[in-house]
């Protein structure tokens, strides 16, 4: 090819090398893009669960704490801690054991001997005083870049057969 004079001839030079380092930067950046995305979330740990939340209904506060390698919940308030009819603090009356139905709901045990496994807290139990059952229970983030919002599913035999609440971080 002929050029005219050498100012075209440098221009195509520079033009065709910043082709090149163009096309080099692109191909850097979408080779290292999988491994900017992977570093940038932001890894569940175990004791991201600990901490104290308000239950889906916005009526009890859970504090979640561990105990040895094990997380346990516990009712820390109730918006009603009394009852409107005995003008005492709300026992656990719906209980299938009556040894425990004199059992007061504030300071209750909810959550028990949760584990933590790649990404989510399981094998543990939830106690519902609405109903008086324990449920087989996990817990995971919903969205792992939000550890505001925690999901919790009770259920009996297979987590198909439950139900699932969210609860909400308690800011300090």
């Amino acid at each position: 090819m002929r050029f005219k004079n050498k100012k075209d001839y440098l221009f195509i030079k520079n033009f065709k090398a910043m082709k090149v380092t163009s096309f080099a930067i692109l191909l850097l950046g979408l080779l290292l893009t999988p491994f900017v995305s992977v570093q940038a979330q932001d890894e569940v740990k175990p004791d991201d669960v600990v901490g104290v939340w308000l239950t889906q209904y916005k009526d009890s506060k859970v504090e979640i704490y561990k105990d040895g390698d094990k997380y346990f919940g516990k009712i820390v308030w109730l918006k009603d801690p009394i009852d409107s009819i005995t003008g005492k603090p709300k026992v656990d009356d719906k209980n299938e054991d009556p040894n425990l139905r004199n059992r007061p709901i504030m300071g209750m045990l909810l959550l028990k001997n949760f584990v933590f496994d790649d990404d989510e807290w399981e094998d543990g139990t939830i106690y519902d005083p609405k109903k008086g059952k324990t449920y087989s229970c996990y817990m995971e983030f919903p969205d792992e870049e939000n550890k505001d919002r925690l999901k919790i599913r009770g259920y009996v035999g297979v987590s198909l057969l439950g139900r699932t609440v969210y609860w909400t971080r308690v800011k300090k």
